[in-house]
């Protein structure tokens, strides 16, 4: 019997209201093909000046949105019926951080949102772009749309 095509998908989400559906299609996808899932969201802090006096309150407040954010990977982990895969919070870039995992873990998926873009957002180089064209292995790109109103 062949070797399945994915083994080790790389699920990026960024924790909005679509993280359910893209989770939900790497999930059946994962089960269908017997392959690992791993969770991972990628927060980018703002730099902060290391003189500054605000700088403690800037460290525990990105001590909470990662603690926060490991929760509702957690939670979506759990909502997706997948709740031993690992779940990954990384703070850096965003690009870089998901190339860099997905280089680390030898993924040989990674899933993630695509919004539609009207505009001159269409010309803006966004991370899905930038990740097809970096990643290490083969990107799936689900198409999240927003309701019309």
């Amino acid at each position: 019997m062949a070797t399945p095509p994915y083994r080790r998908i790389l699920l990026v989400l960024d924790l909005t209201e679509d993280s359910l559906q893209i989770g939900q299609r790497a999930a059946a996808l994962a089960a269908r093909l017997g392959a690992e899932i791993e969770l991972l969201h990628v927060i980018e802090f703002p730099p902060v000046d290391p003189m500054a006096e605000t700088l403690m309150a800037s460290v525990r407040i990105e001590d909470e949105l990662l603690d926060r954010a490991r929760a509702r990977l957690s939670s979506l982990a759990l909502e997706l019926g997948i709740p031993q895969a690992p779940c990954r919070v990384e703070a850096g870039g965003v690009k870089t951080e998901i190339v860099r995992i997905a280089r680390e873990r030898r993924a040989d998926l990674v899933v993630l949102g695509s919004r539609e873009r009207h505009g001159l957002s269409i010309l803006v180089n966004l991370t899905e772009d930038t990740i097809l064209h970096a990643a290490p292995c083969d990107v799936l790109a689900v198409r999240v749309s927003r309701p019309s109103g």
